[in-house]
């Protein structure tokens, strides 16, 4: 059987990293040149991969939705040529970039899979080598056609992953949807299909920045912050509030947010929990939110949220179709 090849876009991140006088730096020909001395990369069980590498080279915590876009787009360029596609990514934004391409990619029938590491591959300690060679041998053979993001052993749904770990190897989790594929002696595979089909042809959608606010509800917030918040020219706002979906009953802060959703500002409530879902109806505080115009974001993670913002907000639809695709499953993003 012909041996499958492998698109990986490096677009920067830890992984390809050289240490200098200054802490890690990228190098640009660095990773190429690093994986061409590695053996194990190159052995006949392994698919061949082509690597591009980003000019520049993007630090994570630097992408924007641009970015998203770039990427999306070069993988369309490539999307014939190749059996799968790898992407190198820094961990800071990389659930943010999955979540991203999870809404661009329409009709997937090759996996993506997104990955990078905590200690660069060149160093002796690496968790960089693991994972982008588990990603390729996965990639290769147990094709998952998604966004997915590789780490620690795991694939989980991009769309379903968040950063927890600042300096541990597990830097990802999943917390509302077990791991897709677990690589531990044996591949384990948890209720997915490999090498799914989708009936209709692959598509990429177009993203554009949006004014988009995030508030983090605390005890004794003012409802100048939100109002203040909503004084920018934003189209969106992200409510992280306590528990199942609670925020203050006062009702200056109600008013803020009905005034807000009435004129047509998307209003979406995520728990600050890790994990569980919102649920409005289960305590009057929730109640008042969604008396107010606010729609449940259910178990979706704050990334989810807002790259699935970006996508409907970047098709100019009306708000009423947005508030209403808002609240659907539409890439596996969130369990009603």
């Amino acid at each position: 059987m012909e041996r499958k090849h492998i698109y990986i876009a490096y677009t920067g991140g830890t992984i390809g990293m050289q240490k200098s006088d200054h802490g890690y730096v990228p190098v640009a020909g660095f990773m190429e040149k690093q994986l061409a001395s590695m053996p194990e990369f190159h052995r006949s069980e392994m698919p061949k991969f082509t690597i591009h590498e980003y000019d520049p080279l993007i630090d994570s915590s630097d992408m924007t939705p641009a970015d998203w876009q770039r990427i999306a787009d070069d993988i369309k360029e490539n999307y014939d040529k190749y059996d799968g596609f790898i992407i190198l990514h820094g961990t800071d934004t990389m659930a943010y970039t999955a979540s991203a391409l999870s809404f661009m990619f329409d009709n997937l029938d090759k996996p993506v899979i997104v990955t990078g590491s905590q200690i660069p591959i060149a160093e002796i300690r690496s968790d960089g080598q693991s994972n982008l060679l588990n990603s390729l041998h996965v990639a290769a053979n147990y094709p998952i056609n998604e966004v997915t993001v590789f780490f620690n052993n795991q694939l989980i749904r991009g769309n379903r992953s968040t950063k927890a770990h600042a300096d541990g190897f597990g830097a990802f989790i999943s917390p509302n949807l077990p791991p897709l594929l677990e690589a531990g002696i044996n591949i384990q595979l948890n209720n997915v299909e490999i090498d799914k089909k989708p009936d209709a042809p692959f598509t990429v959608h177009n993203i554009t920045p949006q004014p988009i606010g995030v508030i983090t509800m605390y005890p004794g917030i003012s409802p100048e912050v939100i109002r203040n918040t909503l004084r920018q020219p934003v189209n969106a706002m992200i409510l992280l509030t306590f528990g199942v979906g609670n925020a203050p009953q006062n009702a200056d802060l109600l008013a803020q947010l009905k005034e807000a959703t009435d004129r047509g500002v998307i209003v979406i409530n995520l728990t600050q929990c890790l994990s569980g879902k919102v649920n409005m109806g289960g305590y009057a505080t929730g109640c008042a939110l969604a008396d107010a115009g606010v729609l449940s974001g259910y178990d979706m993670t704050p990334e989810a949220a807002l790259a699935k913002l970006h996508y409907l907000l970047s098709k100019n639809l009306p708000a009423e179709t947005v508030r209403s695709m808002m609240q659907q499953d539409l890439r596996g993003e969130l369990t009603h």
